[in-house]
């Protein structure tokens, strides 16, 4: 085969190798992070605060644990989180109505209100960040992305115990 009949990407073509799809995922999800943390900084919040509030905004009355689960964050991550919170008054505990020996967690009105505040800004960054694509393209992304976390979730392979040889 000649210099001139590589492909880009192989070996002697003089091109990298093309972006693998999860390099380009992690890469859009630091750039959505850096500009959340832009955005949501004036708040005085961080952005994984502003991802706890809009998850309690989905799903009212989680267990903290849950709420960290669902936040991407460890437990002890959230346990302090909740206090910040707490203490700003964005959110409150209460007893689970449906089992009185839970405390739950929800957004009081003044994170309902911060969250309201903080939307136009967010879906901006929503649309400026799918701009280049078409209204099927960007439905078809959102779409894409739903069956990758569903497989992810389906097929997650729980770590074995560790060798100790």
């Amino acid at each position: 085969m000649t210099t001139g009949d590589t492909q880009p990407g192989e070996a002697g073509s003089g091109e990298p190798p093309p972006s693998t799809l999860l390099y380009l995922m992690k890469q859009v999800e630091l750039s959505v992070r850096a500009e959340l943390d832009a955005l949501v900084r004036p708040a005085d919040i961080t952005t994984l605060q502003y991802t706890a509030l809009t998850v309690l905004e989905r799903h009212p009355d989680l267990t903290a644990a849950r709420l960290a689960r669902h936040s991407f964050v460890t437990d002890q991550s959230m346990a302090d989180m909740v206090t910040t919170l707490l203490n700003r008054g964005l959110i409150e505990r209460h007893r689970d109505p449906a089992d009185r020996r839970r405390l739950v967690i929800a957004l009081t009105p003044a994170g309902h209100r911060l969250l309201d505040r903080l939307r136009p800004q967010v879906a901006a960054l929503q649309d400026r960040m799918v701009s280049l694509l078409s209204d099927g393209q960007a439905s078809d992304l959102h779409h894409s992305l739903e069956l990758c976390r569903r497989a992810l979730r389906e097929d997650r392979v729980e770590p074995g115990p560790a060798s100790t040889q």
